[in-house]
């Protein structure tokens, strides 16, 4: 046992602040992929929650040039090497609207953390951002809080060579003396590791499947590979939104970049993957299973803070399970009882409900918290099962939740409370690995 769950923010206890919640961002980007030079400028919109006598932003790596609270080109503002923070002429109470201006720039670049290196990356030929948890300072200045939701607005002008791929919708695209600007509108609340920005010389392929537009990005000489290796994603669009509800944004993008990655990366109605997930032959299928599902458990649904990140990734990880059942492969229950015989082999070192930063991705992390999925399942049965997934992906559709709302959604379909509370017990709390409850027969789906 731990001496108690840390609070939502000590996982990231230098990262954002409570003090005030952004209602939008509106950032406009002048990059140079030649010389990786971003001249930028930052409108936040936010409120307060407390009286301020400072608002605090994060922002690595770029230097703020000037700075406007509400107008007022005399604002005064300190910068540290990981925030900038303003200095109103007088507090503003607590409710107060506000909204502030920075105009900044630099060569953007990753930050180090304890996850590696994460944010703004250079690649080969073009530029990707990977911010989770940490990496949206290396590119904006923000409140980087995975609960404070807000819209965005984000345009990106660079050499007209280049596509320009942004959270949101594409609403205008003009060239001018050789220079792109791409612009792009999210109007659903989306967390700051979510926003993205990605940039490359790809090929653009419109799709339409189960009644969601979907846009395949990719460099024009892994186009075989590509088209082949991602097909299946407009039977995973029908399959998913039988289990889960409607996909919960109005496009979805996945963009393949010509450089290797280790891992995929999602962002809010996007997924970047690698040339290295492009094998034409399946490789990686169930990963681009796991990107899709965070759309609906982790963007659509966010957290409130990172020791609820088996919300995510337990999901996202039964999704792959899913898919395979959906699919007409193995069931998830034979993929689950494999998972659990491999963690069986593992230290019982993790307590799921909060595993600590150090072991925040751990791969346990995802097979335990993919298992914990598959006992409420056996639990309440198909039926209730997929009814409870679809109301929580309903009622926390654009909001943040954590792991107490769910236990608490999940009691509203469980005959016995508790089992399902002993059940939960055992495998949030506990580092010990419980035992699978025994296979019932499932109802095939879809």
């Amino acid at each position: 046992m731990t001496d108690g769950p840390r609070r939502p923010h000590e996982y990231v206890p230098r990262s954002g602040s409570d003090a005030y919640s952004v209602r939008s961002y509106d950032l406009d980007l002048d990059y140079r992929t030649s010389t990786n030079r971003l001249n930028a400028r930052a409108v936040i919109r936010a409120r307060a929650n407390v009286p301020l006598t400072v608002i605090p932003f994060d922002l690595v790596h770029l230097r703020a040039k000037r700075v406007k609270l509400d107008g007022d080109r005399r604002t005064r503002f300190a910068q540290s090497a990981t925030h900038v923070t303003v200095k109103p002429a007088k507090p503003l109470a607590a409710g107060a609207e506000f909204e502030v201006e920075i105009e900044y720039d630099g060569s953007p670049r990753p930050r180090r953390s304890r996850w590696g290196t994460i944010g703004w990356e250079e690649l080969e030929d073009g530029v990707l951002v990977a911010a989770q948890p940490v990496g949206a300072p290396t590119w904006f200045p923000c409140n980087d809080r995975p609960d404070d939701k807000a819209s965005y607005r984000i345009a990106v002008t660079t050499e007209e060579p280049y596509t320009v791929l942004a959270t949101g919708q594409l609403v205008d695209h003009s060239v001018a003396r050789g220079r792109g600007r791409w612009e792009y509108f999210q109007a659903e609340p989306t967390s700051t590791y979510l926003a993205a920005v990605q940039i490359g010389r790809y090929t653009m392929e419109p799709r339409h499947s189960a009644g969601v537009e979907w846009l395949l990005a990719f460099p024009p000489a892994l186009a075989r590979p590509v088209l082949k290796d991602f097909a299946p994603v407009a039977r995973m669009l029908e399959a998913f939104q039988e289990r889960f509800g409607p996909y919960p944004f109005p496009t979805y993008t996945i963009v393949v970049t010509e450089d290797p990655l280790e891992i995929p990366l999602e962002s809010q109605g996007m997924a970047t993957f690698g040339s290295t997930h492009a094998d034409g032959h399946g490789g990686s299928e169930r990963l681009i299973a796991h990107e899709l599902a965070h759309q609906w458990f982790g963007n659509s649904v966010g957290l409130i803070g990172w020791g609820d990140i088996w919300l995510n990734e337990g999901f996202a990880c039964y999704a792959e399970w899913l898919w395979s059942e959906a699919d007409g492969r193995e069931s998830a229950d034979a993929l689950a009882r494999r998972a659990h015989r491999m963690l069986a082999g593992l230290p019982r070192d993790l307590v799921l409900g909060d595993p600590g930063p150090d072991l925040l991705f751990d791969d346990r992390v995802y097979k335990r918290g993919a298992c914990l999925v598959h006992a409420v399942r056996l639990q309440l049965g198909d039926d209730q099962f997929f009814a409870l997934l679809r109301a929580w992906c309903e009622r926390y559709r654009h909001a943040s939740a954590g792991t107490a709302e769910f236990r608490e959604l999940t009691g509203g379909f469980a005959d016995e409370d508790d089992a399902l509370d002993s059940l939960f017990d055992a495998w949030l709390l506990e580092p010990a690995l419980p035992r699978l409850p025994a296979a019932k027969p499932t109802r095939r789906r879809g």
